[in-house]
């Protein structure tokens, strides 16, 4: 009895489930064949009166479409003014970047110029008589002068040095033995 009751139980779940499909399927077709009726009848209807907004609520709509073209417009405005101002820096930085380059070949000359100056005045030094440099020397500042004789041939500075007073020629050593005293190392 038991299984006579599940197989009813079961033949009634799939006749319900029959039931609500065909349901379904009649609903849909019942909102098309609803809105097809609806259409219909208002291409049938005489058209009667149009459907006027009021007045206040036109004249709304219509100040704010004049706020929003004058928004738009003034964010055009602002867009035009950007991009001439980014087009004036653009031209800007071209403007700074040539001249920096300018600037960068004219020192690179003067340091060349510079650098010429002090090797060839360092090389009519290390060409005179050592007992006559060392005199100028003598008459020059520790710094200024170990420059120079940091630049000769070890040979013609010693000459130099050699020439020098003890004090001037000691203070002119430290100097140059100092000046990469402060380098770092690593």
């Amino acid at each position: 009895m038991s299984r006579r009751r599940a197989s009813r139980g079961a033949l009634f779940i799939v006749t319900m489930l029959f039931a609500a499909s065909g349901a379904l399927r009649l609903g849909s077709g019942l909102g098309a064949a609803l809105a097809k009726s609806g259409e219909e009848a208002a291409a049938e209807a005489p058209e009667t009166a149009s459907c006027e907004m009021p007045t206040a609520l036109s004249e709304a709509l219509t100040l704010r479409e004049d706020r929003l073209n004058a928004q738009e417009a003034a964010l055009r405005d602002r867009l035009a003014a950007l991009a001439l101002a980014d087009a004036a820096i653009t031209k800007r930085m071209d403007e700074m970047k040539a001249v920096e380059a300018e600037l960068k070949a004219t020192l690179a000359q003067a340091d060349g110029a510079a650098e010429k100056d002090i090797q060839n005045l360092t090389a009519v030094y290390q060409a005179m008589k050592p007992k006559d440099a060392a005199a100028l020397f003598e008459t020059m500042s520790p710094e200024f002068a170990a420059g120079f004789l940091g630049r000769m041939p070890p040979e013609s500075a010693a000459a130099i040095l050699s020439g020098m007073s003890a004090d001037s020629a000691y203070g002119v050593s430290v100097i140059v033995a100092g000046r990469n005293a402060g380098v770092p190392k690593n």
